[in-house]
């Protein structure tokens, strides 16, 4: 069932992405959350991490570790949901080796500029960049072994269609290695109301 949320859904991505611009073109600022590589390290990445450029940590803004879950394996095929920057899409190519492929979504195209840059200064030829929405996913059923992403989904008001569109994308018996934000308690109306609850 989904929740009615009384909430202009285009004001708030655009609030979103003017939020994640701002990350991406002034990773030096301080923000609400903590970001750059100095976070990542503190919550505990992988030692891929380090092979990974600049040009993608210094904008990383994820709020936990996906890969507390696992690692991935070698010729897997992996979307990472809301790459931001590239940081755990470069991670994850590393991964998956050259038999593998990665593919990388995100709705800001100040990031996705960034990731591209970064892959490229990686040479990382295993992994790609698409703009898109989470809710409505460019590719064919079944065209994912696994699914990583890092403080997104609680972004997007419509969780059941993100839901849904992993599941359509995943293979059966496939995976989702998710670290997000959750809340305990319920939310009141004027809190689902408010941009700033839900942009950072």
């Amino acid at each position: 069932m989904a929740v009615e949320v009384e909430i202009d859904v285009e004001v708030l991505k655009s609030e979103i992405k003017k939020t994640y611009a701002s990350v991406s073109e002034q990773p030096e600022n301080d923000f609400i959350f903590p970001t750059g590589r100095p976070w990542a390290e503190d919550l505990g990445y992988p030692e891929e991490l380090a092979k990974v450029p600049e040009t993608a940590v210094e904008s990383f803004a994820g709020v936990a570790n996906p890969w507390q879950l696992g690692r991935l394996a070698p010729g897997e095929r992996v979307l990472d949901l809301g790459s931001g920057a590239g940081t755990d899409s470069l991670v994850a190519a590393q991964m998956v080796g050259e038999q593998g492929h990665v593919t990388g979504i995100d709705m800001t195209p100040e990031m996705l500029a960034k990731a591209h840059a970064a892959a490229a200064e990686m040479g990382a030829e295993n992994v790609q960049f698409v703009e898109s929405e989470a809710e409505r996913l460019p590719f064919g059923d079944e065209s994912f072994d696994v699914v990583i992403s890092n403080g997104v989904i609680d972004l997007i008001p419509d969780k059941d269609a993100v839901f849904a569109e992993l599941h359509r994308v995943l293979v059966p018996g496939g995976r989702m290695q998710i670290a997000d934000v959750t809340i305990q308690n319920p939310i009141s109306a004027e809190g689902r109301r408010n941009i700033d609850l839900w942009t950072g």
